[in-house]
C-alpha cells in the first residue's frame, strides 16, 4: 500500500544503515527519496541499488547543508518528509576526552542536525514529517558515551521546540530513539563477538535490533497515521532503557 506516494523525502545519512533501511522503506510505500551522505562513492552506490536520488554533502558543514537545501528546492520544490538520521560515535570517559573527539561528535550529531532542520524549515509543506534519529543513550547514560549521549539529549529538547514552533503550520515534529541495532557502524566502534553478548544481555528482548524495524517506526511517523503525533520521542531498544 502506498501510503506516501507522490511525497518528497529527504534522508540525511541515508547510504547506510538505519538511513538505507528507512530510505528502502519510504521509497517501497510511494515516497521519491532524497538520500545523504559525506563520501560520493557510499551514497552513488546505495543510490543506484535503492533506485533513488542521492546527493553529497556533509551534515558538519554548513555550507553544505545551505547547498544541499538549495539543490532540493531547484530539483523538488517542496519536502514532505525530512529524516535528520546522520550521525557518529566515539567513545572516552569524561576526563580522558579531547576537545577534538568532543567537537567532532557535537559538529555532528547536534549542531550538524540542528541546522539541517532550521535551513530546511523553509521548504517544508504544510503537514509535513520530521523525524530527528535520537538514540537510548540520551535516557540510560551508558559510560563512555557522555558527549554522544548529549548530542542526543540536544535533540530531543530541540525537538519538543520546534514540535511547538512549526505546530501552526501543521507540521509534526518527532524523535526516534533506538537501542543496539545490528549496522555497520557497530563494527566501525569495535563491537566483537563478547562485547555484543554482553550488551545483548542488557537487552530484556534478548537480541540487537534490526535497522528495518527503526525504518518501520519512520515509516510510520512520515505517514498520515501518526498525524494527530507530535513533540514525541520513541524508544526502539527492546526493553534495553526500561
Amino acid at each position: 500500500m502506498q501510503t506516501l506516494k507522490n511525497k518528497i523525502a529527504v534522508i540525511t545519512g541515508g547510504n547506510s544503515g538505519i538511513g538505507y533501511a528507512a530510505a528502502k522503506r519510504l521509497k517501497a510505500h510511494g515516497a521519491n527519496v532524497i538520500i545523504t551522505g559525506r563520501r560520493k562513492e557510499a551514497v552513488e552506490a546505495a543510490a543506484a541499488e535503492l533506485g533513488v536520488t542521492g546527493l553529497v554533502a556533509d551534515q558538519s558543514n554548513l555550507a553544505d547543508i545551505d547547498k544541499l537545501v538549495q539543490q532540493v528546492a531547484q530539483q523538488f520544490g517542496k519536502v514532505d518528509i525530512l529524516l535528520v538520521n546522520a550521525g557518529i560515535t566515539r567513545f572516552s570517559t569524561i576526563e580522558k576526552i579531547e576537545e577534538s573527539v568532543f567537537d567532532e561528535i557535537m559538529n555532528v550529531n547536534f549542531k550538524g542536525a540542528y541546522f539541517t532542520l532550521s535551513r530546511f524549515i523553509p521548504l517544508l509543506g504544510e503537514g509535513a514529517s520530521v523525524i530527528m534519529l535520537s538514540s537510548t543513550s540520551a535516557t540510560i547514560s551508558p559510560q563512555s558515551a557522555s558527549v554522544y549521549a548529549a548530542s542526543k539529549s540536544a535533540i530531543n529538547a530541540t525537538v519538543k521546540i520546534a514540535a511547538l514552533e512549526l505546530a501552526p503550520r501543521k507540521i509534526r515534529v518527532n524523535a526516534v530513539s533506538p537501542g543496539p541495532v545490528a549496522t555497520e557502524i557497530m563494527h566501525k566502534i569495535g563491537l566483537d563477538e563478547h562485547l555484543e553478548n554482553q550488551l545483548i544481555q542488557s537487552i530484556p528482548a534478548g537480541r540487537m535490533g534490526k535497522a528495518d524495524e527503526v525504518a518501520g517506526m519512520i515509516h510510520y511517523l512520515a505517514s498520515e497515521e501518526a498525524s494527530f503525533v507530535t513533540g514525541a520521542n520513541f524508544l526502539v531498544d527492546g526493553g534495553q532503557s526500561i
